[in-house]
């Protein structure tokens, strides 16, 4: 997969588990690997963009006597999954179109 791409949608990914519930790191990594992979090191500076982008806030909470870091998605995180949802519409038309030439 393009890095890019697959940059992108892990980055809605992410969004997408925070969106459900302020979540911390290996939550957010145990929810999405059934789905996509990604590992602490891919994400942590995805949270830092999207920190330093607006898209989610972080806060901590003491946890076990350590202090864990919380993600909460901001409006305007949910309005990135929002475009992307719509992109991906014409992705998927895309694809459809390449699908549709590659049978043939």
């Amino acid at each position: 997969m393009d890095a890019q791409l697959k940059r992108g949608l892990l980055e809605v990914c992410v969004l997408t588990a925070i969106k459900k519930e302020d979540s911390y790191g290996y939550k957010i990594i145990k929810d999405i690997s059934p789905y996509v992979e990604i590992s602490e090191s891919t994400l942590y500076p995805i949270l830092k963009r999207l920190e330093a982008s607006g898209c989610i806030t972080e806060y901590t909470v003491e946890h076990n006597s350590r202090l864990r870091k919380y993600y909460k998605i901001t409006e305007s995180g949910m309005n990135k999954i929002h475009e992307f949802l719509e992109e991906w519409k014409n992705v998927m038309k895309a694809y459809g179109f390449i699908k549709e030439g590659y049978d043939e």
